[in-house]
C-alpha cells in the first residue's frame, strides 16, 4: 500500500506549511501529493507551485470539479502539468453536488450524472490520446457544439500540443453505488471520501469485478497524538461540514453515504442541527466512532494496529491528511 499526502483546498489563504509538507513527503517515500479544490481556491495551481518545488513525487487532483471546467480546458491542464512535471500528473476529477454545482459554478446539475461523467472522461480520453480531433455526439458534452443556439460552425480539433502520456491516470471521485460500479469501468482509479477498513460490505458490490492494477486511494485524516478524542476532533469538524453544509437537507451524497455505513440516525440529526444554525452542536453530534474508523489518530502503537487493518483490505494508495512532519515520518515508517 502506498502512502499520499492529502493537502486538501485552501481556507482563508494559501497554507504556508504545503510545499514543506509535501516536500518531506517525497523525502520520505510518499508516492503522490494531492490538491482539492471547492469553491476557492482551484485545484492545478497549487499543485503547478508543488510541481516546480518537488522532482519525483507524484501530483494529483483530489478532486478537480467538472462543472468548474469543460472537459477539454481540464485535459489541457492535465497535459500542461504532466510535461511541466515531467510525467507526473494524475487526475482526479469529480461531479460535485446540485448546491456547488449550481450555487458556485451556475450551471445546471446534471440529470443523468452517470452519462455525464462517463462523457466528460471520454472527451478528456480523447485529447490525451490524441488519435483524431475531439468528436462525441454527447448529451451534455458534444464536441463539436452542434446545438441550435450555436453558430454551426463548430470545427472538430485535435491538440496542438502532444500529450507526454496518452494513458495519463484518470481516477474518479465518486460515492454512489452505481457512480462506483461505472467508475471501476471507466477510470485507472477510485478516490473514496470515506473509507472504513472495517466495513468492506459497504463498496463490495459496487467493486467487483475489478481489473488488475486499479487504484483505490481513500483519505484519512491522520494525526499522533496522545489524546484520541482530541485527535478526532478535526475529523468531526470535516464531517459536520460535509454532512450538515455541504448539500440539501433533500440531497445530499455525503449524508447517503455516511447512512449506508451505517449511521443513518446520525446523519439526519448532523443535517439538523447544522441548518438550524447550531454548527458547534452539529459537528459534537458526529459520532466517534464514525470518525475514528475514517481516520488514523492516536498513538503510534494504535495507530500501528489500525493501519495493518488498511493494508489487509483493497486499498492499494492511502492519502493523508496530516498536520505535520512528525505524523509523516511516523507513518512512513509504520508503512515500510
Amino acid at each position: 500500500m502506498r502512502l499520499g499526502l492529502a493537502l486538501g483546498y485552501w481556507g482563508r489563504g494559501p497554507d504556508p506549511r504545503h510545499v514543506a509538507l509535501a516536500q518531506e513527503a517525497e523525502r520520505l517515500g510518499y508516492d503522490s501529493v494531492w490538491t482539492a479544490e471547492a469553491w476557492g481556491s482551484d485545484a492545478f495551481t497549487p499543485l503547478t507551485w508543488i510541481a516546480a518545488r518537488t522532482s519525483r513525487i507524484r501530483l494529483g487532483t483530489a478532486v478537480a470539479q467538472m462543472a468548474a471546467r469543460s472537459p477539454v480546458t481540464t485535459a489541457m491542464h492535465a497535459l500542461t502539468l504532466d510535461h511541466l512535471s515531467g510525467g507526473r500528473m494524475l487526475l482526479g476529477l469529480g461531479l460535485s453536488g446540485p448546491q456547488v454545482v449550481e450555487g458556485w459554478y451556475g450551471r445546471p446539475f446534471p440529470k443523468s450524472p452517470l452519462t455525464a461523467t462517463r462523457e466528460y472522461v471520454e472527451v478528456v480520453r480523447q485529447v490525451l490520446r490524441r488519435e483524431g480531433p475531439v468528436e462525441l455526439a454527447g448529451r451534455f458534452h458534444a464536441h463539436p457544439y452542434r446545438s441550435a443556439d450555436g453558430t454551426g460552425l463548430g470545427k472538430a480539433l485535435k491538440p496542438i500540443t502532444h500529450p507526454l502520456r496518452a494513458d495519463l491516470p484518470v481516477l474518479l471521485g465518486a460515492e454512489g453505488p452505481k457512480n462506483i460500479a461505472q467508475t471501476t469501468r471507466i477510470a485507472d482509479g477510485w478516490l473514496p471520501l470515506y473509507w472504513s477498513p472495517t466495513r468492506p460490505e459497504v463498496y463490495e458490490a459496487s467493486l467487483s469485478g475489478l481489473r488488475e492494477g486499479f487504484t483505490i486511494a481513500p483519505m484519512a485524516r491522520a494525526e499522533v497524538c496522545d489524546d484520541v478524542a482530541e485527535g478526532l476532533l478535526p475529523v468531526k469538524a470535516m464531517l459536520g461540514f460535509y454532512i450538515g453544509g455541504m448539500g440539501h437537507a433533500a440531497r445530499n451524497f455525503h449524508a447517503d453515504l455516511m447512512a449506508r455505513m451505517g449511521y443513518a440516525q446520525e446523519a439526519r440529526r448532523v443535517q439538523e442541527l447544522f441548518s438550524a444554525g447550531r454548527r458547534q452542536e452539529a459537528v459534537l453530534a458526529v459520532p466517534d466512532a464514525f470518525a475514528d474508523e475514517i481516520s488514523l489518530v492516536g498513538p503510534r502503537e494504535r495507530i500501528a494496529e489500525r493501519l495493518r487493518l488498511w493494508r489487509a483490505g483493497p486499498v492499494t494508495d492511502l492519502l493523508l491528511l496530516a498536520p505535520d512532519p512528525h505524523t509523516l515520518r511516523v507513518l512512513a515508517d509504520l508503512n515500510s
